[in-house]
């Protein structure tokens, strides 16, 4: 793929999008952190300098991507919290239910949990404090979003939600490494398999860690 260059704000449109849209598809094979901007570039057709036209770094494409992905969730979440949990429950099984769903949703978006995981060590590293006003304030407005689609359901979480939500996307990323491990460390586990112990099914550990977390959350009366 090769590109013109852009000239109107559609066409710079058009521009960003393709960056978006490559960058999520080599997400799908190469982890966060091995993703470089010269193989980003090499795949949308464009020089690196030419990447940096539309975003001022490696950074700044994934943090604007991450607020895409996390989008596309919420927008699912929704559906399949409506399904997943009965309103007419006590809270105890109701929380293990919305626990069960959100885990196994967090779990099914892998892009958004290695996202998740990069942001406070590398996303947020190497940007302008333009580029993190404005990921702040979006993260913000998602947040929000994610505590009202939970509060539809465990009305006792209260003013709580929002930071419940914030505690269970940061475990979803510090887990999902351990559910994933590198071939050397898959190596040492097939070895000496009393090792396996340490590595973890994340929608498993998610499950655990997010029903633990909600039960404490919501206020005792």
């Amino acid at each position: 793929m090769t590109f013109q260059r852009a000239r109107s704000p559609e066409q710079r449109e058009i521009r960003r999008r393709a960056i978006l849209d490559t960058a999520a598809a080599l997400l799908e094979e190469v982890p966060v952190g091995e993703l470089s901007l010269n193989e980003l570039s090499r795949r949308v057709g464009l020089a690196k300098s030419n990447v940096l036209r539309y975003f001022d770094s490696r950074e700044g494409v994934l943090l604007e991507l991450m607020d895409r992905v996390l989008q596309d969730w919420l927008a699912e979440l929704g559906a399949d919290l409506a399904a997943g949990v009965d309103a007419h429950l006590p809270l105890v099984p109701r929380a293990e239910q919305l626990a069960a769903v959100l885990a196994r949703s967090l779990a099914g978006h892998r892009v958004l949990c290695d996202l998740l995981g990069a942001q406070g060590a590398v996303l947020e590293r190497n940007v302008t404090v333009e580029v993190l006003t404005r990921h702040k304030r979006t993260a913000l407005t998602r947040l929000s979003a994610a505590a009202d689609l939970l509060r539809r359901h465990v009305p006792e979480l209260g003013a709580a939600a929002e930071t419940f939500c914030f505690q269970a996307m940061v475990l979803a990323g510090a887990l999902a490494p351990y559910s994933s491990p590198p071939p050397g460390v898959r190596a040492a586990y097939e070895a000496e398999p009393a090792l396996a112990v340490l590595h973890l099914e994340l929608q498993d550990s998610l499950q655990l860690a997010i029903r633990t977390m909600l039960l404490g959350a919501v206020p005792r009366r």
